[in-house]
């Protein structure tokens, strides 16, 4: 709200005609208008959510540039090593190979201790809660209960998951890691599906969003959320970044994805790959 429509608010009689008014978003900061474009991060090689200029989180990021009346512009970069890296080079600093920040980046975990890590961003304005999902051959029991009632079966069949990531931790560890034998891995998820199709493995675990993806819209197999008391992160908030001392950016961009979230545009873009919107709290 501007400092003159407040004052405005406070004349007599206002009330009526203020409560035909639309809610205005906070402002962008002045620096970023003058750019002339909000610079977005995304990730490379990451479909659904980002590839060659394509996916959920560009489509969302161009969503919330019309919200707030600004065009957006783009950058792919490719993930570093940890989550670290990636707030280094897109938010904060830049690349060492010359690659300049940008203004925001999506697709970050809103987590307190990720935050607690990296004092140099603000992680803000959730938009997706995204889940940990077993996708199985239908003569493979839903995974429900304890560990060791849900994954016993993989004592004997095969369960594939991408390499170096949640689930497969979790696989590898788990049952006093009686399941590695028979965990097998793979680059991506959707290499994992391919041999789910091909009846190769029995199931895949993985997040539920690359796994609706690479399904295709098949439904001769049935995904089930992984809830287990030995799974201590079963799902995660997506949201943004932007430098600490960016508050007026991260206010009006946290502002404007709430409004995208709960109008529905979040969700209809989700709708429009075939995947599973799941709101988080706001």
């Amino acid at each position: 709200m501007s400092i003159n429509r407040r004052q405005f608010l406070l004349t007599a009689g206002a009330a009526a005609l203020a409560a035909a008014l639309p809610a205005r978003a906070t402002e962008l900061p002045a620096a970023i208008r003058s750019k002339g474009a909000l610079k977005v991060a995304v990730y490379n090689n990451f479909a659904p959510y980002s590839s060659q200029g394509k996916g959920i989180d560009v489509e969302i990021a161009q969503a919330l540039g019309q919200k707030l009346g600004i065009p957006v512009q783009v950058t792919g970069y490719n993930a570093g090593e940890e989550m670290d890296d990636d707030l280094r080079n897109m938010v904060w600093k830049g690349h060492y190979l010359g690659i300049p920040p940008s203004d925001v980046m999506m697709h970050v975990p809103v987590d307190s201790y990720l935050q607690g890590k990296n004092d140099k961003v603000k992680i803000f304005g959730p938009y997706h809660l995204e889940t940990i999902v077993m996708v199985r051959q239908p003569r493979i029991n839903a995974p429900r209960g304890s560990a060791a009632n849900a994954l016993e079966v993989f004592t004997r069949e095969k369960i594939g998951v991408e390499g170096r990531t949640l689930a497969d931790a979790f696989l590898l560890g788990v049952l006093n890691g009686r399941l590695r034998d028979n965990v097998v891995h793979f680059p991506s998820i959707q290499a994992a599906v391919d041999k789910l199709k091909a009846g190769e493995l029995a199931a895949v675990m993985g997040p539920r969003t690359e796994i609706e993806m690479a399904l295709g819209g098949n439904t001769q197999f049935l995904i089930d959320p992984v809830q287990m008391p030995e799974l201590k992160i079963n799902s995660w908030p997506l949201g943004m970044a932007v430098k600490a001392e960016e508050k007026e950016l991260a206010d009006a961009l946290n502002e404007g994805i709430k409004a995208l979230v709960k109008d529905g545009t979040v969700a209809g873009i989700f709708a429009k790959h075939g995947l599973t919107h799941v709101q988080p709290t706001l």
